[in-house]
């Protein structure tokens, strides 16, 4: 589910900053894609070019070197092998503590300049000084660009060429193959022992859990989030995580009805027991209630799966790498494995 919290958009520029602003945006001139027509180029000397997933074909007059992307998109890069050249993330990054948000992943955060660490946060006036020279974000829906205001985007999206992943209602495998070979064009290597253990690592994973759904005989999985108001139950036919699950065989909780661009169903608090589950997925975003907090909620402790304390978390806006998405699936193997039919 990867929809956030409506939060209010601040502003982000002062009256003063906009004219200096302005005035960038007009020397850096306009960038964009047109429309596919070619195979995605590869890192070296010469022009550069990548289709990406609008389908646009993006292109610059060499190998772009300074990148800014989605925290979640930078995270999924640096696992294939990407560094120096990311130079700016936008997107939950670092916690109130000072440590990196798990979506981080690997991604060292004190050498990527922050331009945004919230929904609705992004500061042009950081994000032009970084001198950017690709924008790469998920796309959850089409032409939606993840975590990019759509108050500040036509500024925005004057400043560098951007690519955009497809990460809704496609199978994991596919944005995952994308990252890697956005990453191999802006010159990662995919032949790294690092790249290739994370793969193996993922497969092996996949099989495991392959195999605990067919020994769980038939097991309920209900992919969920829990709001002040509201019990979401998630369309599995959407994301790509639920995707792949159910194609290893995992049996989801199908919601009658969606609303939220189809990606959930949201119950009121008494109507929470509507889809019985053996096992609860639930979302473990920090925009999300955890069971400590959900205990207040009388028919949360009523569901089956509560009762039998049958939870597992979910990142419900998962990492596309082998390596970011292998654990995700061994925690789910473990939970299916230890649990057991109530109905």
């Amino acid at each position: 589910m990867p929809t956030s919290p409506r939060l209010t958009r601040r502003g982000l520029l002062a009256a003063g900053g906009a004219t200096a602003l302005g005035a960038v945006l007009a020397a850096c001139g306009s960038s964009g894609g047109k429309e596919a027509a070619g195979d995605s180029g590869s890192a070296g000397g010469g022009p550069w070019t990548f289709t990406d997933d609008r389908p646009q074909t993006v292109t610059a007059k060499s190998t772009p070197s300074r990148v800014v992307a989605f925290t979640g998109a930078a995270a999924a890069l640096a696992d294939f092998g990407l560094d120096k050249q990311l130079v700016g993330v936008f997107g939950e990054t670092k916690g109130a503590d000072g440590k990196a948000d798990p979506q981080a992943g690997s991604l060292d955060v004190d050498k990527v300049e922050i331009i945004g660490n919230a929904w609705g946060e992004f500061s042009i006036e950081k994000y032009a000084a970084l001198r950017p020279e690709l924008l790469v974000t998920h796309m959850y829906d089409p032409g939606a660009y993840w975590y990019v205001p759509d108050e500040s985007k036509d500024k925005i999206l004057q400043l560098a060429p951007q690519a955009l992943v497809s990460t809704g209602r496609v199978t994991i495998t596919q944005p995952i193959e994308h990252y890697a070979k956005l990453a191999e064009s802006l010159g990662a290597d995919l032949k790294a022992q690092q790249v290739l253990d994370a793969k193996a690592r993922f497969e092996k994973a996949s099989e495991e859990l392959r195999q605990a759904v067919k020994a769980a005989g038939g097991v309920k999985v209900m992919a969920c989030s829990g709001s002040a108001d509201l019990f979401y139950v998630s369309n599995p036919k959407i994301s790509c995580d639920l995707i792949y699950f159910a194609e290893l065989g995992v049996e989801f909780i199908q919601p009658e009805k969606t609303d939220g661009g189809d990606y959930y169903e949201g119950l009121s608090w008494e109507n929470a027991g509507k889809y019985p589950a053996d096992l609860l997925l639930l979302d473990q975003r920090s925009t999300a209630l955890q069971p400590k907090d959900l205990a207040a909620k009388p028919a949360w402790g009523q569901l089956p799966a509560v009762k039998a304390g049958q939870i597992t978390p979910w990142d419900a806006v998962p990492r596309f790498s082998y390596a970011g998405f292998a654990p995700l699936i061994e925690r789910l193997t473990a939970a299916i494995q230890k649990s057991r039919k109530l109905s």
